[in-house]
């Protein structure tokens, strides 16, 4: 029997009627094997499940509303799922197959700013129930957490570990900026990367395609980001925001920041 330790919150999309079914009705939810142990093999198994709506879902669209409490996790075959399957190529494929207690709506729905999509979203128990948005509940790093902080005190709309596709490689990006005439990565490395001469060479190549596909690439190491956040940290990014005409959000003119103010003014359109 799994044991729920009730700390641990995965956030899963459903992007079908069919399968948002299943779980409501029937109070279970699938995983392929190798996608946990592509993205989280760090942070498995979760002792709560989150469901992130797409498109298809009318008003609930774009926003986590509902999530439950797993009682059991069991690996299986497709064919073990659906037995009334036709027998085909992904017959044998293997699933993690998660049991949960009957799905809770939450109170207020977690909102995404931008529609995105998203693959998995592992987080705490504490920030689930504390979010506002999707990118609030993002938990890789405290050092991503700092600046975080910082941006939402300056209004500055950001996307945590939004991941981009160049050369038919996949890359996570801590913090991802889109503005009036361009688009920043925001990377807080950490020591390791200083240190590691290997993923020094894969972030170089990493870098390098980020920005021929028009990808600003700004990195800060630990103490920069612990130390001096507000000094130095916010005022390098804020002037590239300017630099690129400031950030792009929709309906409205794009906005600057004005570190004098809290988090800078924005116009409407029809606004002088």
């Amino acid at each position: 029997m799994y044991k729920v330790k009730q700390n641990e919150v995965l956030v899963a999309i459903i992007n079908n009627l069919h399968d948002f079914s299943i779980a409501n009705r029937q109070n279970w939810y699938r995983i392929p094997v190798s996608s946990v142990e592509k993205w989280l093999k760090k942070r498995w198994p979760p002792d709560w499940i989150a469901f992130y709506l797409t498109k298809v879902f009318g008003k609930d669209a774009w926003a986590i509303s509902y999530y439950a409490k797993i009682i059991d996790i069991r690996k299986v075959y497709r064919w073990q799922l659906f037995p009334n399957e036709t027998v085909n190529a992904k017959s044998e494929k293997s699933y993690y197959q998660i049991f949960s207690e009957p799905l809770r709506r939450l109170p207020k729905p977690i909102f995404s700013r931008r529609y995105r999509r998203i693959i998995f979203i592992p987080t705490t128990w504490k920030k689930f129930i504390n979010a506002v948005e999707i990118n609030d509940l993002s938990d890789e790093s405290p050092l991503e957490d700092r600046l975080w902080s910082e941006f939402k005190r300056l209004k500055i709309n950001a996307e945590r570990q939004e991941f981009v596709k160049v050369n038919k490689r996949h890359y996570a990006l801590d913090f991802a900026i889109y503005c009036e005439s361009g688009k920043i990565d925001i990377e807080t490395d950490g020591d390791f990367w200083h240190a590691n001469p290997q993923k020094a060479a894969q972030d170089n190549l990493r870098d390098n395609e980020l920005k021929t596909e028009g990808w600003r690439v700004l990195r800060f190491n630990t103490s920069q980001v612990k130390e001096s956040a507000s000094e130095y940290c916010i005022p390098t990014i804020s002037k590239n925001i300017n630099k690129l005409g400031g950030i792009k959000e929709g309906k409205f003119i794009a906005r600057k920041i004005d570190l004098k103010e809290s988090g800078g003014v924005q116009l409407e359109l029809f606004d002088k």
